[in-house]
């Protein structure tokens, strides 16, 4: 997979899992002024409360089936650690369509479902968000596409702007203010540099300059000149990478050390995990550079929870279910009729999830608390602690 100049153009046309999962363009988000309503079904807290769990089994796909599987696993791993909370959850298949979405959550609700979860993509979880939007209904989807976000629709999954905040904060912190940003031309690649963006202006960095190149051999290598450019005359102490490990990320890996750019001269930051898989600890050009992720020890401690429940390692995505059901059974253990509301979802305190401390924001996104970490030797070393609770340090 990472015999990077052998088979290029094979290894960029591969498209990540976990973009592929979430990135969805939507058709009519429901966000239409960006901000929660405060509505949401009136619950019986002495009573069990029915949860309509959204996943894309039903469509042929193995690998959605696969995925629905562990979503399926998580969440009622999450409903056997509640305690004094009763929560019916209740399975529902989309297909991985939205039509079919919008059916089963409207049969969900006519089934008494208080709150949706799911389901994993986001054109599905918007038709979803919009079809119970009149029944007082809020959805936490899976998804992590901020684009989608708002109104009675959550996204679970770690955003852009979650990494991109963290990671830019930090290197500012050390020093490096004058970043580059080389992003794939597609919708992943340009809302992760607007992401980076953002977090620069918030955090007091200055973007050098923007690159995007084309997702293919001809593009990334046509890109290189330019970032080795900007990356010396410009100034720049960083350079912000926004592809994945199963996209054009080995391939600027390697061309660039080669053609003098490599961290920590230029310190080297991605958008996406450069753990995953296990193998990118091998390449040479990512030796040094940062990336984040969710706190370590108990992403692991989730893992071998459900490790031992299930005799397999949960999905990458897994989690998520496991988390909506905590974050719901949290609330509902507060006794309160109105715990599913938009309001009480986006109580600030937050939640622990298998990733470590997140919350909902009444824009339907999310902030997680994410760890730095750099490779060293091959091995992943955290060097900056993810937050353990909302106030503290990384936020």
């Amino acid at each position: 997979m990472f015999a990077v100049l052998s088979r290029p153009r094979k290894l960029i046309a591969r498209v990540s899992v976990l973009f592929s999962m979430f990135w969805l363009a939507a058709c009519d988000p429901i966000a239409m002024n960006g901000s929660a309503s405060t509505g949401g079904p009136s619950i019986d807290p002495g009573a069990p409360v029915a949860v309509a769990l959204l996943v894309p089994w039903g469509g042929g796909n193995a690998g959605d089936d696969a995925l629905s599987d562990s979503l399926e696993k998580a969440a009622r791993l999450s409903v056997s650690d509640l305690e004094g909370v009763k929560i019916d959850l209740r399975v529902y298949g989309t297909g991985g369509n939205p039509a079919r979405a919008q059916e089963s959550a409207l049969q969900a609700v006519a089934d008494g479902a208080k709150i949706i979860l799911g389901p994993v993509y986001a054109e599905s979880a918007n038709a979803v968000a919009v079809a119970v939007a009149n029944k007082g209904v809020n959805v936490l989807s899976f998804s992590n596409n901020t684009t989608i976000a708002g109104g009675n629709l959550f996204v679970l999954g770690n955003t852009f702007e979650n990494t991109a905040t963290r990671l830019v904060s930090f290197a500012t912190r050390q020093g490096k203010r004058k970043i580059v940003i080389a992003h794939d031309q597609n919708i992943p690649g340009q809302l992760g540099a607007q992401a980076i963006v953002q977090a620069a202006s918030v955090s007091g960095a200055t973007i050098v300059a923007s690159i995007g190149y084309e997702l293919s051999q001809q593009g990334v290598f046509g890109a290189v000149p330019a970032i080795k450019e900007q990356t010396g005359n410009g100034g720049a102490d960083a350079l912000f990478l926004t592809a994945n490990t199963a996209g054009a990320l080995p391939i600027l890996a390697q061309l660039l050390p080669e053609q003098g750019v490599s961290s920590p001269t230029t310190q080297f930051i991605g958008l996406t995990r450069w753990d995953v898989p296990v193998q990118a600890l091998d390449m040479p050009g990512l030796q040094g550079g940062w990336f984040a992720l969710p706190d370590p020890a108990v992403a692991a401690a989730f893992s071998s929870r459900y490790q031992a429940a299930y005799g397999a390692a949960p999905h990458a995505i897994g989690g998520l279910a496991y988390d909506g059901i905590a974050a719901i059974g949290a609330l509902v253990k507060q006794g309160k009729s109105d715990a599913l509301t938009s309001a009480a979802l986006t109580q600030g305190a937050g939640f622990q999830g298998t990733g470590g401390v997140f919350r909902l924001l009444p824009n339907g996104t999310n902030q997680r608390g994410l760890a730095v970490a750099t490779i060293r030797d091959k091995q992943v070393v955290v060097i900056d602690p993810a937050p353990k609770f909302f106030g503290g340090a990384g936020f």
